[in-house]
């Protein structure tokens, strides 16, 4: 049973270590493995439809966000990301980034601690800087997004899997938060929507046991949740669209994709994806 949401970390890395494996790997993420042991495998094998359901967003949401960070160090002069609830993430040890580009990585001191003891020995590609805070801290949280805010002159802000954990409260004060702050010029998110995390709490109720670690940003918004609190829209990816692409399907992917054609509503389009705001 998943008892924390740091918990969660060690189960998507599973999915990664399992794409690099692949012949035809999207990325590489060459300590995945090492980073989910065991206790991420059981918990990956633990969730109903677990593989098939959960393996092909991961993969899908990590090769977008890859992608997009990279293109954005290119065209937008990027000097630094800002990875809140960065878990287990390994691209400033696998991403093509520049030797002297800030990456700054914020989470928990458990699953901090964790990360650098599996990857002592092991050299980033770029300038690495890990933070331990709990960003349920909102007066800890401000005063470290205000720093990082003055030193950076043109950061992304990244937070992958963790809104969909935090109330509506809590993702509007750290939207508040994050645009108040010059520097951090971006936030890239993957986003789902309040009908699937509802579902997926249903579903998934029994492994994701305590309360801290199911889903509970549930806002009738939508995307429109960000444009309504200051932030623009720069770019949305679904998940659906870009699985097929990527040649890394959901589980009746081409059906779904074939229903939104007809369909006005494109719930399935907006149910998730890559979301990338700007100020």
């Amino acid at each position: 049973m998943i008892e924390h949401i740091s918990d969660t970390a060690r189960w998507v890395a599973v999915y990664r270590a399992l794409e690099s494996e692949r012949p035809d790997a999207l990325f590489n993420d060459p300590f995945a493995a090492l980073l989910a042991g065991e206790a991420g495998r059981g918990m990956a094998e633990a969730m109903p439809g677990g593989t098939p359901f959960v393996g092909w967003a991961v993969v899908v949401r990590t090769k977008l966000i890859d992608d997009v960070i990279l293109r954005l160090v290119r065209e937008e002069r990027l000097d630094g990301v800002v990875n809140l609830a960065a878990g287990l993430d390994t691209r400033p040890y696998r991403l093509d980034l520049p030797a002297d580009f800030r990456w700054i990585e914020v989470d928990l001191p458990g699953i901090t601690d964790y990360k650098e003891a599996k990857l002592a020995g092991q050299t980033p590609v770029c300038r690495l800087e890990r933070l331990r805070l709990d960003l349920a801290r909102d007066d800890e949280r401000e005063r470290l997004l205000k720093r990082l805010g003055g030193e950076l002159r043109r950061a992304l802000v990244l937070t992958e899997g963790i809104l969909m954990y935090l109330t509506v409260d809590q993702v509007e004060g750290l939207a508040a938060d994050l645009l108040a702050q010059p520097g951090l010029a971006f936030w890239m998110q993957d986003y789902v929507d309040e009908r699937l995390l509802k579902v997926l709490n249903v579903v998934w109720r029994r492994v994701l046991g305590r309360a801290d670690s199911q889903f509970r940003f549930f806002s009738e918004e939508g995307l429109r949740f960000f444009s309504n609190r200051g932030w623009k829209t720069r770019e949305y990816l679904p998940l659906v669209e870009h699985a097929g692409r990527l040649k890394r399907d959901l589980p009746l992917g081409p059906l779904v994709r074939a229903a939104e054609k007809i369909s006005p509503l494109g719930l399935a389009r907006k149910s998730s994806g890559i979301l990338l705001l700007q100020k």
